[in-house]
C-alpha cells in the first residue's frame, strides 16, 4: 500500500450535506474501495439521509457536530448561501484539530470560508461540475497555505473519485474555471441541441438527429482526450480542402463563433466574481 492509500485508509470523512454532489462523491469513493464505515453524512433532511443510506451503507445523522466528531476530512457540500452558518457552527468543534476542509460550494471564496471557521483552517476549495454525478467530472482545486502536502493528496484522491482533478495556484483562476468547466456542460448541451434542431429542420427524424448529435459529441471528445495532437490539428485532420466540413467551419468562423464563446466565458466569469463578493459581504 503506497503512502497516499495508507493515509486515505486511516481517514474518516464527514460530509455536511447529503445532496447530489455528496452522493456522487460517496459513490465514487466506495467504488474506489473506500470503506463505507469510515464515512459520515449529516443533513437536516431525514428523508434525504434515508434515501442516501438505502443505497450507500454510510453513517448518517442530523447533527453536524456528531458527524465531524472523529473526522480528519470534512467536506462542505451545502448550498453556498448556507455555508457561512454551517462553518460557524463547526468552528468551535474543530478549532485546534488537524482537520482538512474541502468545499464544493460554488462561488464561495477560501478567505471567506476561513474567516467563518476562525481563520486558521486548512481549506481546499473545489469547483466540480455536474458530470461528476456520473463519475466523469472535471474539478479544479485550490489550497490555502494551511494545507499540508499530505492533505493535498487526500483532497485530490477524493475528487478524482468522480473524474479529472487539477490544481490551480491562484484562487482568482477559480472564476475562470467556473466559466469554463463549471458552466461548460450547458454550452455543450446547447450546441448539441442546436445541431439536433438544425438537422431536424433539414429533414432528419428528430430521434435520429438527436442520437447522431450526441454520439458525434461523445466521439469527438473521446478522440481529443486520447490524442496527443492539439485541438486545432484534430480539426484540420477532419477538414478536407473544398469539402463539406470546410464550408461548415468557415461559416461558423465567419459568424463569429470564437467571439461568441469569448463573450460567454467573460460573462460567466464576471457573474462568478459578483456572486463570490455577494456571499462574502452578506456574512461579514
Amino acid at each position: 500500500m503506497n503512502e497516499v492509500n495508507q493515509l486515505m485508509s486511516q481517514t474518516t470523512i464527514s460530509f455536511i450535506g447529503a445532496g447530489n454532489m455528496a452522493r456522487s462523491l460517496i459513490g465514487g469513493l466506495i467504488a474506489d474501495g473506500r470503506d463505507a464505515n469510515s464515512i459520515w453524512v449529516s443533513d437536516a433532511n431525514k428523508e434525504q439521509l434515508a434515501n442516501l443510506s438505502a443505497g450507500l451503507p454510510v453513517h448518517t445523522t442530523t447533527s453536524n457536530i456528531e458527524a465531524i466528531e472523529k473526522a480528519n476530512v470534512i467536506i462542505l457540500a451545502v448550498k453556498p448561501q448556507m455555508l457561512a452558518q454551517v462553518a460557524e457552527e463547526l468552528r468551535e468543534a474543530t478549532m485546534g484539530r488537524p482537520v482538512l476542509f474541502i468545499s464544493v460550494a460554488a462561488g464561495v471564496r477560501e478567505t471567506d470560508i476561513n474567516r467563518w471557521l476562525g481563520g486558521q483552517s486548512a481549506i481546499v476549495r473545489t469547483m466540480p461540475n455536474t458530470p461528476a454525478l456520473i463519475q466523469t467530472g472535471a474539478t479544479a482545486l485550490f489550497a490555502n497555505n494551511q494545507v499540508s502536502d499530505a492533505q493535498r493528496n487526500q483532497a485530490e484522491t477524493i475528487m478524482r473519485a468522480v473524474g479529472l482533478a487539477l490544481w490551480v495556484d491562484d484562487e482568482n483562476q477559480m472564476d475562470i474555471v467556473t466559466a469554463l468547466s463549471g458552466s461548460g456542460p450547458a454550452y455543450f448541451f446547447l450546441m448539441m441541441e442546436a445541431l439536433e434542431q438544425a438537422a431536424t429542420d433539414l429533414g432528419l427524424p428528430q430521434k435520429t438527429a438527436r442520437l447522431l448529435a450526441l454520439q458525434t459529441g461523445f466521439g469527438a471528445t473521446k478522440m481529443a482526450l486520447e490524442a496527443s495532437d492539439e485541438l486545432a490539428e484534430l480539426r484540420r485532420c477532419v477538414t478536407s480542402p473544398g469539402g463539406t466540413t470546410e464550408r461548415a467551419v468557415n461559416s461558423l468562423e465567419d459568424n463569429g463563433i470564437r467571439e461568441l464563446f469569448a463573450n460567454a466565458l467573460k460573462a460567466a466569469k464576471t457573474r462568478s466574481e459578483e456572486l463570490a463578493q455577494q456571499f462574502g459581504d452578506n456574512n461579514k
